[in-house]
């Protein structure tokens, strides 16, 4: 049995006898020698990856002010971040959006303009007190204006992440980017063979305390990430580093149309090849690394499983959902990941970076728990209209007027032969038909798009979609596309007004 020592391992990093190789590279070794001669071969393994990393976020102290003020609120360029301990500390969020540019502008531009040496625009507000009297305080900063700027990141790096993909007849626009109708498309993330934690699955070697590339600097995991979840192959860490020392090659700001703004990290971790059983751990390919694919139809935190593939598939740029060859595209960069790697192993080998064990290594039988939701939330089936009136796709346009004059409802939906739901027609379609002298057929006046409903959906995400949409009504269908009711934003204000 192959066994090494950190301190063996880091007297060859600084006499330069040291053997790094990359995640990608220690595949073929492990191939050619087997995981003992590998063992033998091999002082560190380096890992990398590049991907949106939503939970991240920088404290930054401002030092006081004169008089000084004990920050309520503050803003930074219109992104407000959280002030709730001290007087002039504050932690900005990369997901927090601007209060003028939404979407456009949110923390994690803040982070990355202070990185690139840009200046930023700094608003507080404060209550007073004896020993804090400012009320309000407006100036503009530099990352070296600044004391400590030091990131903290309470969930980076997931071990792996499921596929995306979307069976609707609309664009889903979510944090996996955007997802085509109809299986159009399928996304993933994570790096795959070089991805840290999947060449140390069992956390021999990767811990509290464990020494890593972190945005172009050495950081630190501080302990396991929120939703750390290893026995489903997700593990996630908790990391921290100085943000003045990082690159912006490595800490991008990124929005996600429809989703918000996130921001694009660089990680990398060390594997010390301690002995064999690493060694092997680090020989995993794209072959061996498998997630699920999961239907982001469904807003539901349950979304439906449609099958494994492996990162290799997802690589190859197609895989098969249904039967129906799906392009593949990734949110995160393996081009950057194997530059991170790289960079890390050449840190190693000049002798600027040395390996270490953690102080305590990651978990491996935690899990994770869903929110306690105390109060029930109501479906679209608990208010829904289920004697909703449909008409046929080839009836005519007066047939159409004299249903809505008959019913409650201003939209019809339309439904095919099999009674498959093909469009929607308003009073207002028929009005605008009966103006411009169309008396046609229904299925020439009607909304072929058809945006609809489900009845085991949340009310909450049915008031969404019809917000989104800017409609009043939706068409709640069954799992063949049969219409079963009908939802308007009338139904969802009367169930609100009861709610209060």
């Amino acid at each position: 049995m192959v066994e090494k020592s950190i301190h063996e391992i880091n007297r060859r990093i600084k006499d330069g006898s040291v053997n790094v190789v990359t995640a990608e590279e220690m595949v073929g070794i492990v191939a050619e020698l087997g995981a003992e001669g590998a063992a033998k071969e091999v002082d560190v393994v380096t890992t990398g990856t590049f991907g949106a990393m939503c939970s991240s976020g920088v404290w930054v102290n401002l030092g006081h002010s004169e008089p000084p003020i004990k920050m309520q609120n503050v803003w930074f360029n219109d992104v407000e971040a959280y002030t709730g301990l001290a007087a002039v500390d504050a932690y900005i969020g990369v997901t927090q959006l601007s209060e003028t540019r939404g979407m456009e502008y949110g923390g994690a531009h803040v982070i990355e303009d202070l990185l690139r040496g840009k200046s930023v625009d700094v608003h507080a507000t404060a209550y007073g007190t004896d020993c804090y009297p400012r009320k309000q305080l407006d100036t503009t900063i530099t990352l070296d204006d600044i004391n400590q700027a030091v990131m903290m990141n309470p969930r980076n790096g997931y071990q792996k992440y499921n596929v995306a993909t979307n069976s609707s007849n609309r664009t889903l626009h979510t944090y996996m980017g955007a997802l085509l109708p109809d299986f159009g498309n399928a996304t993933y993330s994570a790096a795959g063979v070089l991805s840290p934690m999947s060449n140390d699955p069992n956390y021999e070697t990767i811990g509290t305390g464990t020494r890593i590339f972190l945005g172009g600097a050495q950081g630190y995991i501080t302990g396991e990430g929120t939703q750390h979840d290893p026995g489903n192959g997700f593990g996630t860490i908790m990391v921290q580093g100085d943000l003045k020392k990082m690159s912006p090659d490595y800490v991008r700001a990124a929005t996600l149309r429809g989703y918000g703004t996130s921001l694009y990290l660089g990680i990398g971790v060390p594997i010390p090849i301690i002995n064999e059983k690493v060694a092997q751990a680090t020989a995993v390919s794209d072959a061996d690394i498998s997630t699920a694919i999961l239907d982001y139809a469904v807003a539901s935190r349950a979304r439906p499983k449609l099958g494994q593939v492996t990162y290799e598939e997802l690589k190859s740029g197609t895989i098969d959902i249904n039967g129906k060859e799906v392009p593949t595209s990734s949110m995160s960069s393996f081009k950057v990941a194997r530059k991170i790697a790289g960079e890390l192993k050449d840190w190693i080998k000049r002798g600027e970076f040395f390996v270490n064990m953690p102080v305590d290594r990651l978990p491996l039988d935690s899990s994770v728990k869903p929110m306690l939701q105390t109060q029930e939330t109501p479906l679209v089936g608990d208010i829904m209209s289920d004697d909703v009136v449909t008409i046929k796709q080839d009836a005519s346009v007066h047939e159409a007027a004299k249903k809505i004059l008959e019913s409650a409802f201003n939209h019809l939906p339309v439904v095919s032969n099999t009674n498959s739901i093909v469009g929607i027609v308003t009073a207002w379609d028929i009005s605008k038909a009966v103006a411009e002298d169309r008396y046609d057929l229904v299925e020439d006046i009607m909304t072929k798009k058809t945006i609809t409903a489900v009845p085991g959906e949340s009310i909450d995400v049915a008031a969404y979609r019809l917000d989104q949409n800017k409609i009043s009504a939706m068409p709640v269908v069954d799992k063949d596309n049969q219409v079963v009711g009908i939802i308007t934003s009338d139904d969802i204000s009367k169930l609100l007004a009861r709610r209060c």
